[in-house]
């Protein structure tokens, strides 16, 4: 074989090795190699090009820069005006996380739900605390994003509130993340909040806070709790502020059994939501629901029945087997949404104002009604 040859057919092979030594030499998080099926077309190009360079990194092995999440957020500067990446590798994290209001413009990369745990067990219960004492992870900076992570709480039914994830971080985004627990899983507490492609599991009361939320694109998964227990899955408590919007809204969301629930679910009642204020306000919109659900959709709040006056419920163009609205509540409160019209109010762009200020982060979302 002639040496011109043989040096042009090595050049690829040089130039691969190029690119992989380049590469090394960056904290660069892609997470271009795996997709879960759900992930669609679009939504894989903008991962392929969401390339964040890692600040820090912190791994349970000490081959980062910190082995715990909490001392990478220490590091971190206060009230930063540029976005603050930490990469968090696998491994099983067992640690509370607060992240106090001077920690701006954090994000939090893992990778994978099955490989990046954050976990703790704190309950009000068992560790005599209040419900938002027990977050394993709780955030208050501004403008916070974590993808690719789990957070839980493993304090279990018997232990009562229990929080995994609490956010009053102002317009903070949760990516692709797991939150599990049992009753209040996820503590929504305040300000603008967008949650997409997440999976969120408990029993009581799993989904609640003061914040206005999006739910878009994610897996609501009812479990099995206490004997004689109903499964609530959302509280929202009204209004937290003087005109600031608020209510959760759950679009193109998949509510189903876990598979604990699932051969019981026709013995347990579950419900969409209860009033855990007199202005509480929850939107259920083209969405799946399964056969799990109660007929009459919604519950009142134990010894405050006049909530059902004040409060605002709707649903507009579910589907399933649980979506059928012939037996739901006839309370003055409660909506079912016929037209486009009224929909529209409650959708990413009109709630939360989402298209001001989700691109940046490259997340992605849809605005309106239409997917």
């Amino acid at each position: 074989m002639h040496s011109s040859m043989v040096i042009l057919m090595l050049i690829p092979f040089f130039f691969f090795c190029f690119l992989l030594v380049v590469q090394s030499s960056f904290h660069d998080v892609s997470f271009q190699d795996e997709f879960p099926l759900w992930v669609e077309g679009r939504e894989r190009t903008l991962l392929i090009k969401n390339v964040h360079r890692a600040n820090v990194v912190v791994a349970p092995d000490g081959s980062g820069n910190f082995v715990k999440v909490m001392d990478a957020v220490l590091a971190a500067p206060n009230f930063s005006k540029d976005r603050f990446v930490i990469h968090i590798k696998r491994g099983i994290y067992k640690e509370n996380v607060i992240i106090d209001e001077k920690k701006n413009n954090l994000m939090m990369i893992g990778d994978g739900t099955d490989a990046t745990i954050i976990s703790g067990n704190l309950s009000s219960r068992h560790n005599n605390l209040t419900t938002f004492e027990t977050a394993t992870f709780g955030v208050d900076g501004m403008a916070f994003v974590a993808r690719d992570i789990t957070f839980q709480n493993t304090a279990g039914p018997i232990n009562g509130q229990a929080v995994a994830l609490r956010s009053s971080s102002e317009k903070s985004i949760f990516y692709r993340c797991k939150i599990i627990g049992y009753q209040d899983s996820l503590c929504a507490h305040s300000n603008l909040q967008f949650y997409r492609n997440c999976i969120i599991s408990g029993t009581v009361d799993f989904i609640f806070g003061y914040a206005a939320a999006v739910f878009q694109n994610c897996q609501i998964i009812v479990k099995k709790g206490l004997p004689g227990q109903y499964n609530t899955i959302s509280a929202q408590g009204g209004e937290y502020g003087p005109n600031k919007p608020f209510g959760f809204v759950f679009q193109f969301c998949k509510i189903y059994a876990d598979s604990d629930l699932l051969p019981i679910s026709k013995s347990i009642k579950t419900y969409l939501g209860r009033p855990w204020g007199a202005h509480s306000k929850t939107i259920f919109m083209q969405s799946y629901i399964s056969d799990m659900l109660s007929p009459i959709g919604w519950s009142e709040w134990i010894g405050h029945p006049e909530y059902s006056d004040t409060l605002y419920y709707a649903e507009y163009q579910n589907y399933g087997p649980g979506a059928m609205l012939q037996y739901r509540v006839k309370w003055k409160g409660y909506h079912i949404l016929k037209y486009s019209k009224e929909a529209i109010n409650f959708t990413v762009a009109r709630l939360i104002s989402g298209n001001t200020w989700i691109p940046s982060t490259n997340v992605p979302f849809t605005p309106g009604l239409g997917k």
